[in-house]
C-alpha cells in the first residue's frame, strides 16, 4: 500500500472515524481470520486499529522520515501482527500489535537514516532510539547535582544504562552526529572547488609498479621460450597443452590424441619439466614455481 502526501490527512481522518472494537468483537474477528481466512474480518480488524498505527508513526517524525512513509510502514507492521496473532493466548490484539508496528517503523527509520548500515542487532536498535533520550536525562540529573560529566564518562554511563558495549555507543554517536555527504561535493564554496573524492588515495596500481610488472613479465616469458626450445616437438606440445592453456588438458585426452597411454604422457611431461628446470637453473623462483 503506497500512501501519497495528498491522502495522508484523509487516511488519518478516516482512521479516527473507525469503529472501536470491544474485546468480544475483536476476538471474533481474529478467529474468523485465523481459522477461515475471512478477508472482511481482517479488513475490519486492520481498519479499527489503523488509528493506533498512525499514532505510533507520528512519534518517529523527529527522525526525518516523511510521515506518509512512516504510516505505510506502521500499516505493514499492523498487517503482520494480524497475520501472526493467536487469539487463544488471551491477549488483546492492540497489545500484541504494538510490538509489530513499532518494529516495522524502527526498521524503516534505521534503513533510511544513512547509506551506511547503522545497526542490526536488538541492542544497537535500542541504542539508536534511546541514546539521545538517555544522554539528556543523565545531563539533567548531573546539573541538579551541580556536576559536569566529561564525554568519556557520559558514554560509559550510557553504555551501562542501555546495556551495550562502550564501542557501540561511540559508533552510534558518530553515526547520529550528522547525515551522509556526497563525495562529489566541493570542499569549498568556490565553483571550481576540489571535490572530496579527489582527496581519496588511489589504491590502483601506480605507474612505477606497472612498468616493473611489465618488465618482469617480459623477462619471465623470454626465459620460458628459451627453455621450451630445448624440448622436442612432442614435449613442447605436452607442456603447452598442460600448462599454457586457460583450460589445461588431461593426461588421458593427450594420450588419446598422441596414441600413447596416460602413464606414458605423464612420464614425457615429467621429463620435459626436468629439462626445463635444468635450463632455468639459477633463474627466478617464479619460473621454478611454474614447473612445481
Amino acid at each position: 500500500m503506497v500512501i501519497n502526501q495528498s491522502d495522508d490527512r484523509a487516511l488519518t481522518r478516516k482512521a479516527m472515524k473507525a469503529e472501536l472494537l470491544d474485546a468480544e468483537t475483536e476476538l471474533a474477528l481474529a478467529y474468523a481470520w485465523r481459522d477461515q481466512r475471512d478477508e472482511q474480518a481482517l479488513h475490519r480488524l486492520i481498519t479499527a486499529y489503523m488509528r493506533l498505527a498512525i499514532s505510533m508513526a507520528s512519534k518517529f517524525r523527529r527522525y526525518g522520515a516523511p510521515m506518509n512513509d512512516l504510516i505505510q510502514e506502521a500499516s505493514l507492521g499492523l498487517m503482520k501482527a494480524a497475520d501472526k496473532f493467536d487469539p487463544d493466548r488471551g491477549v488483546r490484539f492492540s497489545t500484541y500489535a504494538v510490538w509489530w508496528i513499532k518494529a516495522s517503523i524502527q526498521d524503516h527509520v534505521m534503513r533510511n537514516w544513512s547509506m551506511v548500515r547503522t545497526g542490526s542487532t536488538s541492542s544497537q536498535k535500542s541504542l539508536f532510539f534511546n541514546l539521545r533520550r538517555v544522554q539528556a536525562r543523565l545531563e539533567r540529573e548531573a546539573m541538579k547535582r551541580g556536576e559536569t560529566i566529561d564525554r568519556h564518562d557520559m558514554r560509559q554511563m550510557i553504555a551501562t544504562e542501555v546495556g551495550v558495549p562502550l564501542r557501540d555507543v561511540e559508533m552510534m554517536e558518530g553515526r547520529l552526529s550528522g547525515s551522509d555527504f556526497s563525495l562529489n561535493a566541493t570542499q569549498s564554496s568556490e565553483d571550481e572547488g576540489r571535490e572530496w573524492i579527489d582527496a581519496l588515495e588511489d589504491d590502483g596500481e601506480q605507474a612505477s609498479e606497472t612498468v616493473q610488472n611489465s618488465h618482469d613479465t617480459d623477462t619471465l616469458r623470454q626465459w620460458l621460450l628459451t627453455a621450451l626450445t630445448a624440448l622436442s616437438d612432442r614435449e613442447q606440445f605436452i607442456v603447452r597443452e598442460r600448462k599454457l592453456r586457460d583450460l589445461p588438458r588431461t593426461l588421458e585426452s593427450l594420450g588419446t590424441e598422441l596414441g600413447l597411454s596416460k602413464e606414458r604422457v605423464r612420464q614425457l611431461e615429467a621429463a620435459a619439466f626436468g629439462k626445463m628446470r635444468k635450463s632455468l637453473e639459477g633463474q627466478s623462483h617464479e619460473v621454478q614455481n611454474f614447473l612445481a
